[in-house]
């Protein structure tokens, strides 16, 4: 839940963020530090491929049945092409933070194991 919020995900009430998408550097509430948080890219490409998904689909679903002109497209999925991704970036992301540290994710390592040969 605190990821849906975009609260800190140890303590679920400082603000994860600073700005619309930049990681603040600490919880101002338990002082975790947020420097090693990283998401990359993934909340953006699945968002592109989900929202894609269900625009691309629900346009073909109107032009099938109603066939409108252009500009009704336009009017409706231009604005449904920019707000859906943007409204669901800022939660995925901070989802994405809060089950990281949950699951305790670090970077990839190659375990070597006791043997040096």
């Amino acid at each position: 839940m605190a990821g849906l919020l975009g609260r800190c995900p140890r303590c679920g009430r400082g603000n994860l963020f600073k700005g619309f998408l930049n990681v603040a550097d600490r919880c101002p509430d338990c002082d975790l530090d947020y420097a090693k948080v990283d998401t990359g890219d993934g909340p953006a490409v699945f968002i592109i491929l989900v929202a894609g998904f269900f625009i691309v689909g629900l346009a073909l679903i109107v032009e099938v049945s109603y066939q409108p002109p252009y500009w009704v497209h336009a009017i409706i999925f231009l604005p449904l092409a920019l707000g859906v991704p943007l409204g669901l970036l800022r939660p995925f992301k901070a989802t994405l933070i809060a089950l990281q540290f949950h699951n305790r994710a670090r970077e990839g390592r190659q375990d070597m194991g006791d043997d040096p040969s």
